[in-house]
């Protein structure tokens, strides 16, 4: 792989770039488009962790939903309700998009496009080895030990496209997450004069907290996830392998545990 560089697009004509933006604008487009995206849900987070932390039984003994769907006497309602749940989730992610284009930038400034399909597949496929098999053993192991729920990813409902859907929802969270936590915030907090290591931590914190309502133990394995994700990205400058890596992860997550919890022994469930 190569260092971390910046295309410039070719527009065919000379029309000057847009003037930067001020420090305040920036923090205000962080706050928006945190805001419409995931700061919600580390909120969320943290309220229902409340409620874990003062019910009666043990984590271990708690379950956490990733994904839910809804059951329906008609499932082509259901189905075009969780598709359109995937598509406006992603609308944050065309927010800032929008925003980086409005400032002369664009996708291809966080590495969000398909001009390396080959290396970015391969490092995000590498990537998703490492982190997912790391996220397996601190579930286990923090489950065992009553720090973590017990996480029901999703159940099938039977119907044809319900693994279809699975794989989209995967793929929702990993352009979401990836894109707007790592690519997105790393690179506006950069313009305001953050070191990278102090934007990293911030990020990887913020990922922490939306998944805390799984536990203790999968606040500290998010927490590692942001820091290892964060240095590839400020490493290579590239935040598409993170998108497949991460797309990766929640489909074994999402559609492999629907097969192995009730037939591997030592998978919680």
């Amino acid at each position: 792989m190569t260092d971390k560089t910046h295309d410039t697009p070719s527009t065919g004509t000379d029309t000057p770039s847009a003037p930067p933006a001020s420090p305040r604008l920036l923090r205000g487009e962080v706050l928006c488009v945190l805001a419409l995206s995931l700061i919600p849900a580390a909120v969320y987070s943290v309220i229902a962790f409340a409620g874990v932390l003062t019910a009666p039984e043990p984590l271990s003994e708690q379950t956490a939903s990733l994904v839910n769907p809804r059951a329906n006497d008609r499932p082509w309602l259901d189905l075009s309700r969780q598709l359109a749940s995937v598509a406006f989730a992603l609308v944050p992610v065309l927010l800032a998009v929008h925003l980086l284009q409005r400032t002369g930038e664009g996708a291809h400034t966080l590495g969000f496009d398909v001009r390396r399909p080959g290396p970015d597949l391969a490092a995000g496929a590498a990537l998703a080895a490492v982190i997912g098999a790391g996220g397996l053993a601190v579930y286990v192991f923090s489950w065992q030990l009553g720090l973590t729920v017990t996480v029901r990813p999703s159940s099938l409902d039977g119907n044809w496209w319900d693994v279809p859907v699975l794989v989209l929802q995967a793929a929702k969270n990993g352009i979401l997450e990836e894109v707007i936590v790592v690519g997105y915030l790393l690179h506006r907090l950069g313009q305001l004069g953050w070191s990278p290591w102090k934007a990293v931590l911030a990020s990887s914190v913020l990922r922490a907290f939306y998944h805390l309502y799984q536990g203790v133990g999968m606040f500290f394995g998010n927490l590692v996830m942001g820091l290892v994700f964060g240095w590839f990205y400020t490493r290579y400058g590239r935040v598409m392998p993170l998108v497949v890596a991460h797309t990766l992860i929640d489909i074994v997550a999402f559609v492999g545990s629907v097969y192995l919890i009730g037939r591997v022994d030592w998978l919680p469930g």
